[in-house]
C-alpha cells in the first residue's frame, strides 16, 4: 500500500483478535514514534509497551474494561514526566553534547534558554505542554501502525489515577495521558472493520488564505 492507502486502510479498531505482534513490526512502530519530533527535542515522556496479556487484564478495569486492552497484542501507554527540572534540562543537554559531539561552551545559549523556559512555567503548565509533545508522538505511532498494516485505538477513555497505580508510574515519576492499543482486527466482532472513513470534504477542512 502507498503511505495514502494505507491511511485509509486505518481506523479506530473497535475489536481485536488478541494475534500478537510481529517483533519487527513493533519495533518499528516503536522507533517511529520515539523519532517523533517534540518541542526543543526534550521529548518530556516516556511510552510504556505492555505485551504481557495478564498485566493488560489488571489494566482493563482502569480503562473501563473497553476490549481493545485485552484483545490487542500490546497496548502503548504515553506517560508525561510529572517534574520537569533544571536536572531534566541537565541530562537533555548532556545527551546532545554527547551525540553531536559539541562542546559545554557551545551549548551554553541552548541550555540558558531551556532554563528560562522551564524556569518561567509551573508544573500544570509544563504537564500541560509535555502532554501535546506526546501527542505529537501517537500521532506518529498511528501513521507507522497503518504503513506496518497493523490496526490501531487511540484512547483516552480510561482513569488516569487508577492506570498510573496499577503499572506503577508514580514510582516512575511518570503520568500517563493518552494510550494506543495495537493489534489486529476481528473482522467477525467489528461492525466498523468495511466501514467507509467518514472525513470533512476537502473544501471545508481546509481554510487557505
Amino acid at each position: 500500500m502507498t503511505f495514502q492507502e494505507s491511511l485509509n486502510w486505518r481506523y479506530a479498531t473497535k475489536r481485536m483478535n488478541g494475534t500478537s505482534i510481529d517483533a519487527k513490526k513493533l519495533n518499528k512502530i516503536l522507533e517511529a514514534i520515539r523519532m517523533a519530533p517534540s518541542s526543543m527535542g526534550l521529548q518530556p515522556f516516556s511510552v510504556v509497551v505492555v505485551e504481557d496479556l495478564k498485566t493488560r487484564q489488571t489494566m482493563a478495569p482502569a480503562c473501563f474494561n473497553q476490549p481493545q486492552i485485552t484483545e490487542s497484542g500490546a497496548v502503548l501507554v504515553f506517560s508525561i514526566w510529572k517534574q520537569i527540572t533544571e536536572k531534566e534540562v541537565t541530562t537533555f543537554i548532556e545527551n546532545v553534547a554527547k551525540t553531536r559531539k559539541a562542546t559545554a561552551e557551545s551549548l551554553e545559549g541552548f541550555k540558558n534558554m531551556l532554563h528560562g523556559f522551564i524556569g518561567g512555567k509551573s508544573q500544570e503548565e509544563l504537564q500541560a505542554w509535555a502532554a501535546r509533545q506526546a501527542y505529537i508522538a501517537l500521532g506518529f505511532g498511528l501513521a507507522a501502525c497503518s504503513s506496518e498494516e497493523v490496526d490501531s485505538t487511540p484512547m483516552e477513555g480510561f482513569n488516569p489515577a487508577a492506570l498510573d497505580e496499577v503499572l506503577h508510574l508514580d514510582a516512575k515519576g511518570l503520568k500517563s495521558v493518552v494510550i494506543l492499543s495495537i493489534g489486529y482486527r476481528d473482522a467477525e466482532k467489528d461492525h466498523l472493520t468495511k466501514a467507509a472513513k467518514v472525513r470533512r470534504a476537502s473544501h471545508d477542512f481546509f481554510v487557505n488564505i
